[in-house]
């Protein structure tokens, strides 16, 4: 499909004008999801406000803004989904960065041990609404543009959010270093920083014209050859999708996904440390390395999944992570616990990276922002639920052996979902929408 395609029918979600450049729109969109993954990093201030030369916080009050700001981005992304499918990517994508911007920003004047309610405000609730405005914005705005790659590009859009943490837990880990009694500050400079990206990359956000991209993209009454897994024949809009079991058994997969994958990210620096004998800076630069693997991870498997279909990739998703969790409180070599920490990081990754090519294959790509803006209620469960229960499990006696089997073997149970999942039949809109006539 050609870059410069045109089309003389408008788009009708507020975003008509030329077609643009894919690709710069993709570049634009990774900037974004980079400025927004920076939530990857928090195990590094985590570990910073547990110090007793800072704050002197439990693992579980330093669990509560990333439980907060993970919690709140369904909100977001809800709102932001329905406005998105409406009015168009650029407006909504700017909105939100701002308002996360400033909940950062906000977060930097939390500067006493007392202070943790306004942290859990700025940069859970504040900044937890703006980034999920933002970050279904590429989502939704790239399988429009890229109807002939959904799993990959979707994919790389994401990675965006998952590489976020390579830049800062370095930065952060550096800014707090300059004032180690007040790790908060550092939250000034970098929400600065983020707004900067947000404001740049989110100016060219559109959508394409109607009817983009037509040629190229599965006919809507064939099936997807290379997964076996049917395309929808017609869009689903939210509502309808709601009344399929088909979303609540995608959303129960990324629920799941999510508690695994987060469980270890929530307390990455504090087990490297405790468990594999990492230091506190080696433990940060650990901490920004993974998240090269939460990013890339996102490219792999929606690449994998567009070749091996849907569930089969959330099958290893799932199992490699169950597996991982397992194993890691008993990693004390520093380079196997690495490994199993990348292996995990991978396949959390991966499940945003095949989940919204799921959504858009099972009920067409028109109402994906709402549709998959719904579905993202499991990563506010999961983010909410995971990071609490690890630390709740692990406490001050420190038993991570207690706290990632439990992750671990529930982990393993729920591959019982991608099993029973099949992709709905166009039956299912046309029976839905007569039931609602």
């Amino acid at each position: 499909m050609s870059d410069t395609r045109r089309s003389v029918a408008p788009d009708a979600t507020g975003d008509a004008g030329p077609t643009g450049n894919r690709w710069l729109i993709l570049g634009c969109a990774i900037l974004v999801q980079l400025s927004i993954g920076s939530v990857y990093a928090w195990s590094v201030f985590a570990k910073a406000l547990q110090s007793k030369e800072a704050f002197g916080w439990s693992k579980t009050e330093a669990a509560i803004p990333f439980s907060v700001v993970i919690g709140m981005i369904f909100v977001g992304s809800f709102v932001g989904g329905r406005i998105q499918d409406a009015r168009g990517p650029r407006t909504v994508a700017m909105v939100g960065g701002i308002i996360y911007s400033i909940g950062v920003i906000l977060a930097s004047f939390a500067r006493t041990d007392s202070s943790l309610w306004l942290l859990a405000l700025g940069y859970g609730v504040i900044g937890g609404f703006g980034l999920g405005m933002v970050y279904i914005v590429p989502i939704a705005m790239l399988q429009k543009w890229f109807p002939d790659r959904p799993g990959l590009i979707t994919g790389i859009a994401v990675a965006g959010f998952g590489f976020g943490a390579v830049i800062t837990a370095p930065v952060g880990q550096a800014l707090i270093d300059q004032t180690p009694s007040v790790p908060t500050k550092a939250f000034l400079w970098l929400g600065i920083a983020y707004l900067v990206a947000l404001l740049v990359g989110t100016s060219v956000f559109r959508n394409p014209p109607a009817g983009y991209g037509a040629v190229a993209s599965p006919s809507t009454a064939t099936r997807d050859a290379t997964a076996d897994e049917p395309v929808a024949s017609a869009d689903f809009t939210a509502n309808e999708a709601l009344h399929t079991r088909q979303w609540y058994l995608l959303t129960g997969i990324l629920t799941m996904s999510v508690t695994a994958g987060i469980s270890l990210i929530a307390v990455a620096a504090g087990t490297a440390t405790d468990v594999a004998g990492y230091s506190k800076t080696a433990a940060a630069t650990l901490v920004g390395l993974l998240a090269v693997f939460n990013g890339g991870g996102r490219i792999l498997w929606g690449w994998l999944s567009d070749l091996i279909g849907k569930m089969p990739a959330f099958l290893g998703i799932l199992g490699i992570q169950g597996v991982c969790l397992l194993l890691i409180p008993h990693a004390s070599n520093a380079v196997l616990f690495a490994v199993l920490a990348a292996l995990v990081y991978t396949c959390y990754g991966g499940g945003f990276g095949t989940m919204p090519s799921t959504a858009g294959t099972f009920f067409g790509v028109k109402n994906v922002g709402a549709i998959y803006g719904l579905m993202l209620i499991g990563w506010s469960i999961g983010g909410i639920v995971g990071p609490i229960l690890i630390a709740s499990l692990i406490g001050d006696q420190k038993a991570y052996t207690l706290g990632f089997t439990v992750i671990g073997i529930i982990t393993l149970v729920s591959l019982l979902l991608p099993i029973v999942t099949k992709a709905p039949s166009p039956r299912a809109r046309v029976a839905e929408t007569a039931a609602r006539a």
